[in-house]
């Protein structure tokens, strides 16, 4: 078993030198006196610490490093569908089928707070009118890595008229791709 007092010294900086003990690993840019860490894995999941040490004195910074897998791209299912007196109700469920720590919001494309499909979650109880003009909901699936968004028309509500069965819209709508690098520093 690993000692538990010891500890991996990753790079070591003194009187305005440093020596880099695993520069395959890292980067250290001394312009800022931060440390990259290169083609992050999940095993570069832990607790770092940042010491400074001048004459007697010493800080220490603790820093938790989160490695997350980005967001595929989400798809909606619909749940449940209900036609009555010109209105649709209808439950959809949006999920991604890979990533880490995936929170899901719902919106309406034309950005309102008041939209009914504003909400936050995988599922959305959704109600409107068959006559309305077309009511768009953009799901999106995140983590504080990536996001990637999938969008839901009104008009889908009509599937169920012509006598399809409800179940996964496909191919799904890209909206608004973003992609950060796959970690996460949170200090402690």
């Amino acid at each position: 078993t690993a000692d538990p007092h010891s500890k991996e010294v990753l790079l070591k900086y003194v009187n305005g030198n440093y020596t880099n003990y695993a520069p395959s690993q890292n980067h250290f840019h001394s312009s800022n006196f931060s440390l990259e860490i290169l083609s992050t894995k999940r095993q570069d999941q832990r607790l770092y610490e940042y010491i400074i040490s001048k004459d007697a004195k010493e800080k220490v910074w603790q820093i938790q490093l989160e490695v997350y897998e980005p967001v595929s791209d989400p798809n909606i299912q619909v749940l449940s569908w209900a036609l009555a007196n010109d209105s649709c109700t209808v439950t959809l469920n949006c999920t991604a089928a890979r990533g880490d720590n995936v929170s899901y919001s719902w919106t309406g494309l034309e950005a309102s707070s008041s939209s009914p499909c504003a909400h936050n979650g995988s599922l959305l109880h959704l109600s409107y009118h068959l006559n309305a003009t077309s009511l768009a909901c953009a799901c999106t699936a995140s983590n504080p890595v990536s996001s990637s968004a999938v969008t839901f028309n009104s008009s889908a509500c009509s599937f169920e008229q012509r006598g399809e069965s409800p179940g996964m819209l496909q191919p799904p709508t890209r909206l608004l791709p973003t992609s950060r690098p796959a970690l996460a520093l949170q200090g402690i």
